[in-house]
């Protein structure tokens, strides 16, 4: 399973955010994408989940008989850094709801809230209460619930304490060959820990970076680099 980015553009007013991404992503690879503040990645997330409409460009799926198609809905998990959630249910209760609304049978609710190591008596706390760690780890049960094809994790650890980002890492690397997982971080070193792919946006354009560069003394110093390289041309 492939998802295929082509000649994807967007602009917002005199800023054109996103000049010409051409990529291709493949299951079971986790792909890290890197940018500055205001590079374009959730941009480009939300155009691949159909949240924004494109200026140019198409982004396909391509399935393990080689069929292609548009993404639809149940296709793809968008998980955000700060998710808004309903304050006044509780966890087991929103959980609970957002089985019905998607028609999901035969679940084991308690089951997904021990996978991600919940503790009894916070499931059942209202969501208003929650730490952004436990608010994404709801999240995280939305799309083990669901099994999309693509998940896209927009900056989704970079706030939470180090063993909530431990407990995540390990299910995500749990999950990823049944998946196209693109993680989007700021954060070198959890770039390098959690994903084997490495991808680069800057200045509107993406950039796949070679593996051996991510297990080399100078990762940091060479992605830095790479970053700041056209921006600080004008300056």
């Amino acid at each position: 399973m492939k998802l295929v980015v082509s000649h994807l553009k967007k602009r917002f007013g005199s800023k054109e955010v996103l000049k010409d991404i051409d990529f291709t992503f493949q299951q079971g690879s986790i792909y890290a994408l890197l940018g500055r503040n205001g590079s374009g990645k959730t941009t480009l997330f939300n155009l691949i989940a159909s949240n924004f409409s494109k200026d140019a460009g198409t982004v396909k799926l391509i399935e393990e008989d080689g069929s292609m198609h548009d993404i639809k809905n149940e296709d793809i998990f968008l998980m955000v850094a700060e998710p808004i959630l309903p304050r006044f249910l509780t966890g087991y209760e929103f959980i609970k709801f957002f089985v019905e609304v998607h028609h999901v049978t035969n679940v084991d609710i308690d089951a997904y809230f021990n996978q991600i190591e919940f503790h009894p008596q916070d499931r059942h706390r209202l969501i208003q209460s929650y730490s952004t760690g436990m608010k994404n780890k709801l999240q995280m049960i939305m799309f083990l619930i669901l099994k999309p094809k693509i998940i896209l994790m927009d900056e989704p650890l970079t706030s939470l304490d180090v063993v909530i980002q431990l407990q995540m890492k390990r299910i995500i690397k749990q999950i990823q060959k049944d998946h196209i997982i693109i993680f989007s971080t700021h954060i070198l070193q959890l770039a390098k820990d959690l994903c084997e792919e490495l991808v680069i946006l800057n200045d509107g354009y993406l950039q796949a970076i070679d593996q051996e560069v991510m297990h080399t003394q100078d990762f940091e110093h060479n992605i830095i680099e790479l970053l700041k390289d056209k921006e600080d041309e004008h300056h």
